[in-house]
């Protein structure tokens, strides 16, 4: 029997299709913007979705929620796990699988990954795919790879701008093809985040942190909650910076918060003296690391809260631009908050995919280490391990670059290669 055939059908198990309508209804209610102009009844999908949860609660002996208000309660406050469910498979959840954050009542980045294309897709989820397509279009249609490194790297490195900012960022040469998108993404900030005349940025994912109590600030972001209490950035009153802008929430969510796990490890493997290309080929994939003997890596970064969700969307690494060996990476923090996470996603990862490795931020770094010194074998790549080889897929083709190339925005190599890009930005 294959791993494949090991594979549990857990997608269509009958409360797993449940919690997926209902994490789709969590999400279109929390898009209403204006609750006071809110007239009931509720949306049809999350009407369908409660309605579904009391038949279920029934069949098995529960008390159902008595409405919609109660359900989202029930998103905040109930792990899924401890939901009256009993087709749920007993291990896919654990105790910190909720829908809802409980400290801020925001969505859990859990809850957009249930709500999956195909199943569902939310509101700020179409919105961050048609931003990512619109760009890759206009910087294909000027030739300009450069552009759209320049643009992902604005996305990820500043989700906040003061009126300064905005100059220099109008100013930028590179940005012109997508000037029409920044103008739109771009949304001045509401006074809910701003305390005492001010706003507070975090120091570590550079977002506007909310103000929860009159001393403390929460961060939307989950690595940095893991990693304890937001540490405070820059503070930005408002006389001396003028209008504030940030992007806008569905981008800050999938595009700045994963893009921060990338540029991050691209500025770390500098360091290791290896050339580090961002986004190659038109977002191809998300690094392109050359060793100085030429041996190419290509790096996927996936920051997903959920490894079985991550497993099954494993899909191949693009061959265009070509590399010798190709990997996902997490964020380690993912893996030290589950410690199965990996072997997780392993064993829901499909066949087709060739056995491809997903391995910790710090597991690349340590094996680019290795390689670099001299070492060679499993510990020294990336590549599927020998008992993982089952596609029958070619490897990719092995080129050399062209003898020409650009010069990028921020000084990375960006060899003129066509090609189609990922379908939007990272799956958060």
């Amino acid at each position: 029997m294959t791993d494949q055939q090991l594979r549990p059908d857990w997608p269509s198990n009958p409360d797993v299709v449940l919690l997926r309508d209902i994490a789709t209804a969590v999400l279109h209610l929390a898009a209403v913007d204006r609750l006071d102009s809110f007239t009931l009844p509720y949306p049809a999908g999350a009407q369908r979705a409660m309605d579904a949860l009391v038949l279920q609660c029934l069949r098995n002996g529960a008390k159902p929620p008595a409405g919609v208000p109660e359900m989202m309660h029930w998103a905040r406050a109930r792990p899924l796990g401890s939901w009256p469910l009993d087709r749920l498979p007993t291990d896919l959840f654990d105790a910190a699988d909720r829908l809802i954050d409980e400290d801020s009542g925001e969505p859990a980045q859990l809850c957009h990954e249930l709500a999956v294309p195909g199943h569902g897709d939310s509101t700020g989820r179409q919105y961050d795919r048609m931003v990512i397509h619109e760009a890759l279009r206009a910087c294909r249609a000027m030739s300009s790879p450069e552009s759209y490194t320049a643009f992902r790297r604005l996305l990820v490195t500043r989700p906040v701008l003061t009126e300064a900012d905005w100059a220099e960022v109008s100013t930028d040469l590179y940005l012109d093809p997508v000037r029409f998108l920044i103008e739109e993404i771009y949304a001045s900030v509401p006074l809910g985040f701003r305390r005492d005349g001010s706003y507070l940025c975090c120091h570590r994912c550079l977002t506007l942190l909310h103000p929860v109590s009159d001393t403390e600030w929460w961060c939307e972001r989950d690595q940095c909650r893991h990693r304890g209490p937001a540490p405070h950035g820059r503070e930005l009153p408002t006389a001396e910076v003028g209008e504030l802008r940030q992007l806008r929430k569905a981008l800050r969510q999938f595009v700045t918060g994963p893009g921060q796990a990338e540029t991050s490890l691209e500025n770390e493997l500098r360091v290791l003296g290896l050339t580090v290309e961002m986004w190659p080929g038109f977002d191809a994939y998300d690094l392109r690391i050359t060793f100085p003997d030429g041996h190419v890596w290509a790096v996927d970064v996936k920051d997903w809260a959920h490894p079985a969700f991550l497993g099954r969307s494993a899909t191949a690494v693009r061959t265009d631009p070509p590399y010798d060996e190709a990997c996902w990476v997490v964020p380690g923090f993912r893996v030290r908050a589950r410690r199965d996470y990996l072997d997780v996603y392993a064993r829901e990862r499909g066949e087709e995919v060739g056995g491809l490795r997903l391995l910790t931020d710090d597991q690349l770094k340590s094996a680019a280490r290795l390689r670099l010194s001299g070492g060679r074998g499993p510990d020294a790549s990336i590549g599927p391990l020998h008992a993982d080889r089952t596609s029958t897929l070619p490897p990719p083709r092995r080129e050399r670059r062209p003898a020409h190339t650009t010069t990028g925005p921020t000084g990375e190599r960006t060899a003129p290669i066509d090609g189609a890009g990922k379908d939007g930005a990272d799956h958060a």
